[in-house]
C-alpha cells in the first residue's frame, strides 16, 4: 500500500524502534513506516489502519509491536477472532499483562461475556496499573450487561475510583458506563448525575455523555452547518411568512410591466360592473362622486333661481 513521503518511521516510539533493531535496517524501515501508518488511521480510518497491519504483519510476525499493532487494528474493525490470535502472541513474546483487559473484551465480541468475565478474576488483572485495573472493571461490567445481569453490572462499576472526585483519563468513560448501566437497571433518575458528572469530567469529548443528557432533559440540538436542516430551516420560514401573509397570494401577486400585460392578464368580463359591489369605494373614487353631487347642487340652483325670476315676471304682468 501507498506511504506518504513524510512518514519516515521515526515516529515510532523509542521503545517500539528498538525491538525493530532485530531486523534488517531496510526491512525495519518498512515496517516502521507501515506501522506509522496504522497509528495514525486507526481511529479515523480502522479499515486502512487494518491494511497497513497486515503489510507489517507480513513482513515481520516476529516483532512483539507489530503483532500489537496487528492486534488493534483486526480490534477496531471488530475482527475479534484475529484481534485475541494477534494481542495472546504479543502477550507470549513479551510476558507483558497490559494486553489482559482488551483480551476480555474481544471474548465479548465473539459471544462469550462468561469468558470475559471468568478472565476478570484471574491473577493476571492484579498485575494490570490503575488504568488497566478500570479497564478490566469497565469489560467485566459489559460482560454482566451481556447476560442481562443489570444490578450485578452496577455493583462491579461501584469502587473507589468511580466515587472520588478526581479526575483522571479513565473517569469519564467509567461514569459513562456507570451511568448506562444505571439505566439497562431501570434507574434513569439516578443516570442522569451520573451522565451529567461524565460530562463534567469529559473535557476531551471521549463519550457523548452530554448528548446522553440532553436526551434526558428532552433538549433537541440543532446543527446550523448541516445544508438539509439549513435547507428545511428556510422552507418553514417561508411558510410562516405566507401564513401571515395571507396564503400563496401575498408570494404570488403580479406586477406587470407595461399596458400590453394588463390587456393580456384581463379579458373583456373583467371589466363589467360588479352588481353586487357594497358601497366602499376607494378615497379617489369617493371624491369624484362627491364632485358630481355639487355640479348637481350648482343645477339644481340654478333651475330654481330661473323658476324664481319666471314667477315675478308673471305678477307684473
Amino acid at each position: 500500500m501507498p506511504i506518504p513521503e513524510d512518514v519516515t518511521g521515526f515516529e515510532l516510539d523509542a521503545d517500539v524502534r528498538q525491538e525493530l533493531k532485530s531486523l534488517p535496517k531496510t526491512l525495519a524501515d518498512d515496517v516502521a513506516r507501515n506501522l506509522v501508518m496504522v497509528a495514525r488511521l486507526l481511529d479515523g480510518e480502522p479499515e486502512e489502519a487494518y491494511q497497513y497491519s497486515r503489510v507489517a504483519l507480513r513482513l515481520a510476525s516476529r516483532v512483539a509491536a507489530v503483532r500489537e499493532a496487528a492486534g488493534f487494528a483486526s480490534y477496531m474493525t471488530q475482527r475479534y477472532s484475529e484481534a485475541l490470535t494477534e494481542f495472546r502472541a504479543a502477550r507470549r513474546m513479551t510476558g507483558r499483562a497490559d494486553l489482559w483487559p482488551v483480551m476480555a473484551d474481544c471474548e465479548r465480541g465473539l459471544g462469550r461475556p462468561e469468558r470475559a468475565l471468568a478472565m476478570a478474576g484471574e491473577p493476571e488483572v492484579k498485575q494490570l496499573d490503575k488504568a488497566g485495573q478500570v479497564e478490566m472493571r469497565l469489560v467485566a461490567a459489559g460482560a454482566r450487561s451481556d447476560m442481562e445481569q443489570f444490578d450485578a453490572a452496577v455493583v462491579t462499576l461501584q469502587s473507589p475510583e468511580l466515587a472520588s472526585s478526581a479526575v483522571q483519563p479513565w473517569t469519564a468513560r467509567l461514569r459513562y458506563a456507570y451511568a448506562e448501566a444505571l439505566i439497562a437497571a431501570g434507574r434513569a433518575d439516578e443516570a442522569r448525575d451520573w451522565f451529567a458528572k461524565a460530562a463534567e469530567a469529559d473535557s476531551d469529548g471521549t463519550t457523548n455523555a452530554s448528548e446522553r443528557l440532553a436526551e434526558i432533559d428532552g433538549v433537541e440540538f440543532t446543527d446550523t452547518l448541516d445544508p438539509e436542516l439549513a435547507e428545511d430551516e428556510i422552507e418553514s420560514t417561508e411558510a410562516s411568512a405566507k401564513k401571515r401573509g395571507g396564503g400563496d397570494n401575498a408570494d404570488d401577486r403580479v406586477i406587470f410591466e407595461d399596458e400590453e400585460d394588463v390587456e393580456e392578464f384581463y379579458d373583456e368580463d373583467d371589466l363589467e360592473i360588479d352588481e353586487d359591489f357594497d358601497g366602499v369605494v376607494p378615497e379617489r373614487a369617493q371624491d369624484t362622486r362627491d364632485a358630481k353631487a355639487d355640479d348637481i347642487k350648482a343645477e339644481d340652483a340654478e333651475v330654481d333661481a330661473d323658476a324664481d325670476a319666471a314667477d315675478k315676471g308673471a305678477d307684473k304682468s
